[in-house]
């Protein structure tokens, strides 16, 4: 009986540290990290909510780790070192998951206020937490006293015969970073292929990029593809484009007339409907005399190119019932059909006659 008091009293103590230490963790992470958010979000600096975000969750691995420590201290047998060991391995993991955790948020933080893109691609994300993360895992390796020198040496030889094997992929890979760093196709930019694919990026993936098209459907393309290939970026060097729109009048029409018209409705379509640019002045240009009109081309101002579609609609509308209202003539086309061999003429009304 003496021996089993003997070890209860010899390990009540390293329990009690460690269940303190994980009540201390959760108290901390539910309780005390809830009430800094609603202090940090009355701050002006977005840099502190991040941070509280960030550290949810590994705050619990703090505390549990320093219950563990407190409770080896008290423990007399020889694997106190090794324990001692996995701790601070365990510890500088979780530092090096925070560091990768705030790197990628602040990173977000900072494009979204320098307005480079609306959002950190995944190919960039991926990227970065696997720098940290290698960094984090060779400094715990070398504090542990693992020689590293062979390690690197052996993912050198391996990465040579890896790349030969994954030549593919590694094409898209490297691709998609020259798509990053090129800043040629940022999410949410309107991009259209020389193929004839069209829509928003949605995200620049390892392999690929996703493209949403208006319909909804997604568009999943090879990033060495969409390098290889030409396209048009619709967002760039700014999402404010000119659009135009032909119209054709009657030859009968005052030119002059027409245009005051036409840029009268094109100056309310640009104010009254969402999407489009108010402070631009839009103009019109005479381009040719067709066969059955005069036709010339109105060029209105838009936001972004998806508001092409209202303004164009809202622009014919509107033009239309103006024209109508100053009796405009939009034309048909119209073709006159001249019979000049006078036989033909007769056998064509002895043809109808008969009929």
């Amino acid at each position: 009986m003496s021996k089993w008091l003997l070890l209860i009293q010899q390990f009540s103590i390293p329990v009690l540290f460690v269940v303190a230490g994980i009540g201390l963790g959760l108290y901390f992470d539910r309780r005390v990290l809830k009430r800094l958010s609603v202090f940090a979000e009355k701050t002006a600096w977005k840099g502190d909510d991040l941070i509280i975000d960030n550290v949810k969750g590994i705050s619990f691995i703090w505390f549990a780790l320093g219950g563990c420590y407190l409770a080896s201290v008290f423990l007399t047998f020889q694997g106190v070192v090794v324990i001692h060991r996995a701790l601070y391995a365990v510890f500088l993991l979780s530092i090096t998951l925070l560091v990768s955790r705030l790197a990628v948020s602040f990173l977000q933080l900072y494009s979204s206020r320098e307005g480079t893109s609306p959002m950190l691609t995944t190919l960039f994300e991926t990227i970065t937490k696997i720098l940290v993360l290698s960094i984090g895992i060779l400094i715990t390796l070398e504090s542990l006293n693992i020689p590293i020198a062979p390690i690197l040496a052996t993912l050198g030889v391996g990465s040579l015969s890896l790349g030969l094997a994954l030549k593919e992929p590694l094409a898209n890979l490297i691709s998609g970073i020259n798509i990053i760093t090129s800043k040629k196709i940022r999410p949410q930019d309107y991009i259209k292929l020389k193929t004839g694919e069209e829509g928003y990026v949605v995200d620049v993936e390892l392999k690929y990029t996703v493209i949403r098209e208006i319909t909804g459907n997604l568009l999943v393309i090879p990033n060495a593809q969409l390098i290889a290939s030409s396209f048009r970026n619709y967002a760039l060097p700014e999402n404010k484009m000119l659009i135009p729109v032909k119209v054709g009048i009657s030859y009968d029409s005052d030119l002059e007339k027409v245009e005051t018209v036409t840029l009268q409705v094109a100056r309310e379509t640009l104010a009254e409907v969402l999407g489009g640019d108010a402070e631009y002045e839009p103009f019109m240009r005479y381009e040719r005399f067709d066969y059955f009109s005069i036709e010339f081309t109105v060029y209105l101002q838009i936001q972004e190119f998806y508001d092409h579609l209202i303004i164009t609609h809202e622009f014919i509308k509107r033009l239309y019932k103006r024209y109508q209202s100053e009796n405009i003539e939009i034309p048909f086309p119209i073709k006159n059909a001249y019979i000049a061999n006078e036989k033909l003429t007769q056998t064509f009304d002895d043809n109808s006659s008969n009929q």
